[in-house]
């Protein structure tokens, strides 16, 4: 018999995973994919010696995590920290850039600097203790009321139709709107406004690193550790059903709440089956990469220092991209998120190449594919750009559903970024990773705190599984440990 079985390799499975092997217990973790690593994996999707992240490529939570910094990923694999975590170009060769110093955007930002200073400091004295907050289970006192606080009173501030009363500009908003639009929905909102200035806190406290090697790095760093503490790992090994794994004490599924319906085959309670087929899945990405014969010849010579480029123009034309998918249209000026990580990494791309990863929101289960819009967004900004592009490669949103069955239509945060969804992810509850069938639990993105490759909801739901299941307390995740 086997203490723990673990199904999906992705982040927050390897999380619970490594949790409960260093705990002293037997872990299994089933992969159906033939590599670990879900969300952060990377491939040569193209040709050898072109490196691609197949999901996420740049990763705020990666040194701010607080499963991430007990686990010391950064002592484990290697992060370029741009000094620029994000930017956003506008039209006239004009550019707003986050520095990781926030001094320094101020400074540059003119006229609206103060308001973004005034809006943005205290957050950023405070950003471990909000981190923690928010990464936290969504009923539990937060650690410091005072920072959580302020980080509402932010939210509602840039979340509310008033968000545009403090700035009298275009560069500020627009920066702020780029990173707010992460979320897939409607601009303004509170929760596009808090996840938004989650990650504006981070880029100018502990910046958006790029893992050296690609996003696989993350995934390969919790599989070693795995391993190291008895823990295994089988690839090419799809589960059907629950019944399959009747021989464990425990079982953690990262996995969609579609996934779970799927694998229980009606063994649910009415009531929590009925919550789960209620949970909404949100609108989608297109994700486009390129091989380049040269680094993206941007307008602004600030855009080559930026780990991510959030290309939507003003605040207005943002927010306007938005609302077409939200309308369920394709905009003709997407909204795009783009990086080139060979700037940072060159074990990205042979000499003389490059690799750049894009996306840009679609409705949920598109099959368009965006390349020719996504590449006329980048030319915007980036004039001869196409002379650079040596071939392309498009998944679209009905591919991202195919490549993961918890990206359900495309949808890679595995479940809508709504003010409701935020509270009952799947369910409203102390402890919402636990669900009603004895030692099962569900660890994925559609669980608190959400989407990111951050690790939290593993590692919550095996701290449910360690004290329900075991009678077991936390243990230390520490390097070398």
């Amino acid at each position: 018999m086997t203490d723990v079985t673990v199904v999906g390799a992705g982040p927050n499975g390897l999380a619970a995973a490594v949790t409960m092997a260093r705990a002293g217990l037997s872990v299994r973790v089933l992969e159906a994919a033939s590599t670990a690593g879900g969300g952060s994996r990377t491939s040569e999707l193209m040709r050898p010696g072109h490196f691609h992240d197949v999901c996420s490529a740049v990763h705020p939570m990666a040194l701010a995590s607080p499963f991430f910094r007990d686990f010391g990923l950064s002592e484990r694999i290697g992060l370029e920290v741009p000094e620029v975590s994000y930017a956003q170009p506008l039209d006239g060769a004009r550019a707003a850039l986050a520095y990781r110093s926030l001094e320094r955007t101020v400074q540059e930002l003119g006229p609206d600097g103060t308001a973004y200073n005034a809006l943005m400091r205290p957050l950023v004295e405070h950003s471990e203790a909000i981190t923690r907050t928010l990464m936290d289970p969504l009923l539990k006192l937060p650690r410091e009321p005072l920072a959580a606080l302020r980080f509402g009173l932010a939210a509602l501030d840039q979340g509310s139709r008033t968000w545009n009363r403090r700035f009298s500009e275009d560069a500020a908003p627009a920066l702020l709107t780029g990173v707010m639009a992460h979320p897939v929905g409607r601009l303004p909102s509170l929760p596009s406004a808090g996840g938004g200035l989650l990650l504006a806190l981070l880029a100018h406290s502990v910046g958006w690193p790029v893992p050296q090697g690609g996003s696989q790095a993350i995934a390969d760093a919790l599989v070693e550790d795995l391993r190291a503490h008895g823990g295994a790992l089988e690839t090419g090994h799809a589960v059907d059903s629950l019944s399959e794994l009747s021989g464990s004490r425990a079982v953690i599924l990262d996995t969609a709440p579609a996934g779970l319906l799927r694998l229980a085959n009606g063994a649910l309670p009415a009531r929590y089956e009925r919550a789960l087929h209620r949970f909404r899945y949100g609108n989608a990405a297109c994700k486009v990469d390129f091989i380049l014969s040269g680094p993206v010849p941007w307008a602004h010579p600030g855009l080559a220092t930026a780990g991510t480029v959030h290309l939507g123009g003003t605040r207005q034309e943002t927010a306007a991209s938005e609302a077409e998918v939200a309308a369920g249209r394709h905009p003709e000026k997407p909204y795009v998120l783009l990086s080139q990580p060979s700037t940072f990494d060159a074990s990205r791309a042979p000499a003389g190449r490059h690799i750049l990863w894009t996306y840009c929101h679609v409705p949920a289960g598109s099959e368009q594919d965006m390349a020719a819009a996504v590449t006329a967004q980048i030319e915007r900004f980036a004039p001869g750009f196409r002379d650079v592009v040596v071939e392309t490669h498009t998944t679209t949103a009905r591919g991202l559903a195919a490549y993961n069955e918890n990206y359900v239509g495309g949808d890679f945060g595995a479940g809508a970024v709504t003010l409701g969804q935020m509270l009952r992810r799947p369910v409203l509850s102390p402890t919402p990773w636990k669900t009603p069938l004895p030692g099962v639990f569900l660890c994925s993105a559609s669980t608190p705190p959400g989407p990111g490759v951050h690790g939290m909801g593993g590692y919550h739901a095996a701290a449910a599984a360690l004290r329900t299941v075991f009678g077991l307390p936390l243990p230390s995740l520490a390097p070398g440990r």
